[in-house]
């Protein structure tokens, strides 16, 4: 089997010496698995970071065995960061949480062309409020949409709008920007429980009916942006 594709690079591990078992998120193949040989050497091993969009030719012998990968380099995304230290963690964490969530070997161009569109507002300033609907529509596409507004209810209090979600256990609030989807001056506390809130979502509904554990990469990242 051998195909050629484009690629966001979403996990890399040591095998051997001097290569790497690699997994990227395609554009015609959906998540794929490979050998990346010679990964050590300074030609690529430079541009070889998590979250860069990649020209990749795959070469396998059959569906069941792991095939190899030749790459050129297209977009470098995750370097433009490097001093960023919350929007490169942002970056691993998105990539991480696309490697947890697809199934290998299934295409889907819809979550391919998310992943250009989170490139495009992680370059403007209110990148954090943009991220929250952004997590909610990756989760709808693979089949987890939380459907909010069909499950709240509106209280007031002190002459304010709220809204909020109840069970026999708790009642647990819902930003308002989430339902009202306005994404514009939302202050960081509101920002932070829409995330929290996608987390949540995630490891109780996803995750751990899935025996998967919560994704440490998430955790550096919600720690990094509340600093």
């Amino acid at each position: 089997m051998i195909w050629s594709d484009n690629g966001y690079l979403l996990s890399k591990n040591k095998f051997g010496e001097n290569s790497i078992i690699s997994e990227f998120f395609t554009e015609n193949h959906g998540k794929v698995s490979g050998i990346l040989y010679g990964a050590t050497s300074k030609k690529i091993r430079n541009y070889l970071q998590v979250g860069n969009k990649f020209y990749i030719n795959y070469n396998s012998k059959n569906e069941n065995k792991l095939g190899y990968f030749k790459i050129e380099i297209d977009k470098i995304f995750s370097p433009i960061f490097f001093e960023n230290r919350k929007k490169l963690a942002c970056i691993i964490s998105t990539m991480n949480l696309i490697k947890l969530l697809t199934v290998d070997s299934q295409s889907n161009s819809k979550i391919f062309n998310l992943i250009n569109t989170f490139y495009e507002f992680l370059l403007n300033d209110n990148w954090i409020n943009n991220l929250v609907f952004w997590e909610l529509e990756l989760l709808k596409l693979l089949g987890y949409d939380l459907e909010l507004k069909s499950i709240v209810t509106e209280e007031f209090v002190d002459n304010k709008k709220l809204y909020y979600v109840s069970n026999n256990k708790e009642k647990k609030y819902i930003p308002n920007f989430l339902i009202e989807e306005n994404n514009l001056d939302i202050d960081f506390n509101q920002t932070f429980k829409g995330l929290k809130l996608v987390s949540d979502y995630l490891e109780k509904s996803i995750l751990i009916p899935n025996n998967i554990s919560f994704p440490k990469s998430r955790i550096d990242f919600l720690n990094s942006i509340k600093e």
